[in-house]
């Protein structure tokens, strides 16, 4: 899990925008509020999270938030407020300014940060919804899904490259003299030439091989797994665990015809594809939802008709909240 430079790291701090969104849009709902506060009690990073929202909701000049008192509860670790004082009020003034411009910054760095720095090491990116062909300094082509990003090592006869988001397919010009190797999120792949996907989401990632054979080594004891044509090998960094399918080759990489097809994968982590492709912000707070597991095909030209067919038949619903952002919850 990414950190977002602060304590709170920055998986939690989007689902505290996320049930922000809910309780604004359904501040009714019953049913929401108790999954709400269930997800407030799990740690003192969420309560965290969610005070420091609610703080930059308020310097940034929106309206008063929907449960204020959890927010006060969460607040319940800071100092209390100092009495007033008619002739510190300037200073106090300038000094309740300067901790919600702060706040509100940290808000901020939840998105912007990780961005930042995923700028500063690709040497190729692409933004949401684009795809892009590299040709490499050795003939190799990579193909780069939309919001991912690469960055490349051939000093010295090496041929490396990380991937640092997203998703991307290799087609590797053979060289037995000097193997190929990806890298992604902990997860090591090696080959001489050959054709193959990797998707990185979170603590996973996702091998997958068209054409050749590759050498994928996981995790810190390097466990070493032996991919054919057509098998899908996901890994959890996290945990260590390894699984495997078989899949036709026709469909590895489809996103380069505008669709995607997962195999047993859960719902957040195919929301985290679809994200790629939609140029709104997307939040699924319902961990529960987000785990349930899925096998099929997804129209990536049409996002929010894949979102809704993702998550429909198990009670899901995708709530346009603004032009820039979605909201899915259980009915």
């Amino acid at each position: 899990m990414r950190d977002t430079g602060t304590d709170i790291p920055q998986a939690i701090a989007e689902e505290a925008a996320g049930w922000m969104i809910a309780l604004q849009e359904e501040p009714g709902d019953h049913l929401c509020r108790d999954r709400f506060e269930h997800w407030l009690d799990q740690s003192e990073q969420h309560r965290q999270a969610w005070l420091r929202l609610q703080v930059a909701w308020q310097a940034l000049g929106a309206t008063v938030p929907v449960l204020k008192e959890s927010w006060k509860d969460a607040a319940h670790a800071s100092a209390p407020p100092r009495p007033y004082r008619p002739r510190r009020a300037g200073l106090a003034r300038r000094a309740g300014m300067f901790g919600a411009a702060a706040a509100a910054l940290l808000c901020l760095a939840f998105i912007v940060g990780p961005a930042i720095m995923l700028r500063m090491e690709a040497d190729y990116r692409t933004q949401t919804a684009e795809s892009r062909t590299i040709a490499l300094e050795d003939g190799s082509l990579v193909h780069l899904s939309g919001a991912s990003a690469i960055a490349t090592d051939f000093a010295n006869g090496r041929r490396a490259v990380r991937l640092l988001a997203g998703e991307a397919f290799f087609e590797v010009t053979p060289d037995k003299n000097r193997p190929f190797t990806v890298d992604a999120n902990g997860v090591e792949v090696t080959v001489l030439g050959t054709k193959f996907d990797v998707h990185t989401d979170g603590d996973l990632t996702v091998v997958a091989l068209a054409e050749g054979s590759v050498k994928a080594s996981v995790g810190r004891d390097a466990t070493e797994e032996f991919l054919a044509p057509g098998d899908q090998l996901t890994a959890n960094t996290a945990t260590g665990e390894v699984s495997r399918a078989t899949i036709p080759v026709s469909d590895i990489a489809t996103w380069r015809d505008g669709k995607i097809f997962v195999v047993d994968a859960t719902i957040g982590s195919v929301v985290e594809q679809i994200r790629r492709y939609h140029p709104a912000w997307i939040s699924l707070p319902d961990n529960t939802l987000a785990s349930r597991r899925v096998t099929g095909f997804y129209d990536l030209r049409n996002p929010d008709q894949a979102l809704q067919a993702l998550v429909m038949p198990y009670g899901g619903k995708v709530r346009r909240v603004s032009p820039i952002a979605r909201l899915i919850s259980r009915l």
